[in-house]
């Protein structure tokens, strides 16, 4: 371990946030006085509208937004002990519109930050048809460049580069919000596959409750300057909304969460609270339709 700190590819025993704020030039307030612990190896989602602080909040992590006030550490060492440069190359981050350099292909995007931290780059770019392979992109697409890609492969690109360092800690800021559903859809079921697979610290933001249920281990509803309005598992939240804020932010109450069975001429049906069909009974079970 050098300067007291997890050494990439090393597990990271997590990070902490302990009474954080940020107020920005012109005195605007973004985080007040924000602490939580984020466990290692999982995938802790912070969800909020927008201006919530969530994104403040994930920027924090590496150091592309510096606290006004508090700390935040990983593995009980303050990230202030470290360059900001040398803590970004240790922390993937992969944003909502992939952030692709235009000029360079696919694996030398991917073996970016790889060849910035020493790797040969005939290595780097092996390394990185690799990757390809782990986010489920074909390998023919080693040497296209972004524009030659979908906007689902793109954000592929993204995640494969997120992960080209081996770091611990993964920051993803809304990487999905700019693509089709089905697309979003395909990317959520592939970001779980590989964190089956890999188990890195994921903190993901994102605006859209079903994400954060689909995708967290530990999700973190905001509400504004960052204030938590309630955290735990999907289970946890979906089961005992800690306030009418958090009911309504969920869809407990009005949304598809509060559900009713409806009888029908072909048998009983499950709805929500809008009164929409989600699925019907077979042997007195819920089936999905």
């Amino acid at each position: 371990m050098s300067e007291g700190w997890a050494s990439v590819g090393q597990v990271a025993d997590g990070i902490e946030f302990r009474a954080v704020g940020k107020r920005f030039p012109g005195g605007a307030q973004a985080v007040r006085d924000f602490s939580l612990t984020i466990p290692a190896q999982q995938t802790t989602v912070l969800v909020g509208s927008s201006g919530s602080g969530k994104t403040t909040l994930l920027r924090m992590i590496n150091r592309m937004v510096e606290p006004t006030t508090g700390s935040i550490l990983i593995d009980d060492v303050d990230i202030r002990a470290r360059s900001a440069v040398a803590l970004r190359r240790s922390i993937g981050y992969v944003m909502q519109n992939s952030g692709l350099l235009p000029h360079l292909t696919v694996q030398d995007n991917i073996a970016t930050v790889p060849v910035l931290t020493g790797t040969p780059r005939r290595a780097a770019r092996e390394q990185a048809r690799g990757l390809m392979r782990t986010v489920g992109l074909d390998e023919a697409l080693a040497t296209r460049y972004p524009n030659q890609l979908s906007g689902g492969q793109q954000q592929r690109v993204g995640v494969a580069r997120g992960l080209a360092a081996d770091p611990n800690i993964l920051l993803m800021d809304e990487p999905f919000g700019a693509v089709d559903p089905i697309v979003r859809d395909e990317l959520q079921q592939e970001l779980l596959r590989i964190q089956r697979e890999v188990r890195k610290t994921i903190v993901f933001v994102t605006h859209d409750i079903d994400e954060a249920f689909l995708l967290g281990d530990q999700v973190v509803i905001l509400e504004e300057q960052a204030q938590i309005a309630q955290q735990g598992t999907p289970d946890e939240i979906i089961e005992a909304p800690a306030s009418d804020f958090v009911s309504s932010f969920i869809g407990a109450v009005h949304g598809r969460r509060a559900l009713s069975l409806r009888q029908t001429p072909r048998g009983t049906v499950v709805v929500d609270g809008r009164g929409r069909t989600q699925g019907s009974l077979v042997d007195d079970r819920p089936v999905a339709t």
